[in-house]
């Protein structure tokens, strides 16, 4: 047998390092192709704790709904991180909404639902509850209006004899983020105007999860205030102790550090956002609203924190006494509450309110919320030499891509942009880079271009500081 020839061999290492090309362009194919079916939201019909629920879900988000109980979000995961609380007490159970002469009573499910403010029992004008009726324990009708490119679900409830009203809930999850957006439409069903305000109430764990019989010590919400508040201290302690420990202010923000002491607090936040951050799990979850400075909140407040735990009440014989102190298993959550304006609906008129939830990576604080994520400390850039920068800035960011430098001059004109390092969603991010820039930039933007190339908005936005001389 004949040994082959120069030729011959060539030509088998050009067959082979065709193979292998072919196979390396199929691998890479294929797996480009399954990275983005992973992307892929879908809408599924699932179990969950007992119940008959719907889920939605993309590669990093997993809501899970309950139709037949108001409508409920009954838990959101990101990363596999459970934000809601969940009662065990009534874990599968489907509870008839009572009737309106019933007396009152409420099944406290837990998760996220929609309200009807003003509360109280002073008229028809004011809701009876937390209370068991058709708006927050009815049997909502689910159906899916969009799969591509957004999931897109939609429950429409039933009506509510006492209040006028009926509710319908848009839920919106992309492909490419963990946004997650709420549209919700309040419709007068009454053949008299009616005047209601909608209110997001959303039950996050405070539980310990490494201990069930504790409270998580490190649970932390916030929402600036107002710096024209119509409440003496900036926000008003509606039940509770008005000298809670929880409460604090910090550089014009209001701080909630949870404590197992009942209180409702009601704050005039005219910034748009709250923020609540568990700070071992190192998660937390921004709400963004849109304030309306030409109408009327109901109290005035945009937004309200309830945390249950103990409380102070009379005993039979009128003696004070703490509530909630000796439960077997003590619940432990904190209501996040957002208020719409006071809209004012002829019989047959619809009034909508546009939330989203941006869960996010980040540490205690949350100091700013921008387009494009959260910050947990404020952005800087100083100076460090005659053509470098240095950035820094703690942040949770709400897309995934790369973060841009853009530097300005003295009236705002760019210079140019500078990729500055890739993020993900999937964890916080600790910017500590320097970079070059002219003399003459005296400004930066950062700013966070997704991986498609989009523009999601300003994450900072810092002058540049003089180089420290003593240094």
């Amino acid at each position: 047998m004949s040994s082959p020839s120069g030729i011959q061999i060539a030509n088998l290492r050009y067959v082979l390092a065709a193979v292998v090309a072919l196979g390396a362009s199929m691998y890479a194919t294929t797996s480009f192709a399954q990275e983005k079916s992973n992307q892929l939201c879908r809408v599924e019909a699932v179990d969950y704790e007992g119940w008959q629920a719907q889920q939605v879900s993309n590669a990093w988000v997993k809501l899970v709904i309950v139709p037949r109980i108001g409508g409920r979000v009954m838990q959101v995961y990101f990363n596999g991180h459970p934000y809601l609380f969940v009662n065990p007490k009534f874990k599968g159970q489907y509870l008839t909404p009572l009737g309106p002469d019933a007396k009152h009573r409420w099944f406290n499910y837990g998760g996220d639902k929609i309200w009807p403010m003003p509360e109280g029992d002073e008229d028809d004008h004011h809701w009876p509850g937390p209370v068991s009726d058709a708006l927050d324990d009815g049997d909502y009708a689910f159906r899916v209006l969009s799969t591509s490119p957004s999931c897109k679900v939609r429950l429409d409830g039933p009506p509510d004899s006492r209040t006028g009203l009926q509710y319908s809930r848009e839920i919106t999850l992309e492909n490419d983020s963990p946004e997650i957006r709420f549209h919700v439409i309040m419709k007068n069903i009454a053949n008299h105007p009616i005047a209601w305000s909608v209110q997001s109430v959303t039950q996050y764990d405070t539980g310990n999860a490494a201990n069930p019989g504790d409270y998580n010590r490190d649970f932390w919400a916030y929402t600036p205030t107002n710096a024209s508040s119509a409440y003496l201290e900036k926000f008003h302690v509606r039940a509770g102790l008005v000298n809670d420990p929880s409460f604090g202010m910090k550089d014009g923000l209001f701080c909630l550090h949870w404590l197992p002491l009942e209180n409702e607090v009601w704050i005039d936040s005219t910034a748009g956002w709250v923020a609540v951050v568990d700070e071992a799990a190192k998660y937390g979850m921004v709400e963004r609203f849109h304030y309306s400075a030409k109408d009327e909140y109901p109290g005035k407040a945009t937004v309200i924190f309830f945390k249950n735990g103990s409380g102070l009440t009379l005993d039979d014989e009128g003696f004070p006494t703490l509530k909630g102190m000796h439960d077997g298993n003590p619940l432990r959550y904190m209501e996040a509450e957002l208020n719409s304006p006071i809209a004012k609906l002829a019989p047959g008129e619809t009034y909508a309110m546009d939330t989203e939830w941006h869960p996010v990576r980040t540490g205690r604080e949350i100091v700013d919320v921008m387009d494009a994520g959260a910050c947990g400390t404020a952005f800087q850039a100083k100076r460090i030499s005659a053509g470098s920068v240095h950035l820094e800035g703690d942040f949770g960011v709400f897309f995934s891509g790369q973060l841009q430098a853009d530097l300005l001059d003295e009236q705002g004109k760019k210079l140019k942009s500078v990729v500055v390092e890739s993020v993900s969603v999937e964890a916080p991010v600790k910017l500590d880079q320097t970079i070059s820039a002219a003399a003459r930039a005296s400004r930066v933007s950062l700013h966070l271009i997704d991986a498609s190339g989009q523009d999601r908005g300003e994450l900072g936005s810092a002058p540049i500081l003089a180089k420290d001389k003593s240094s």
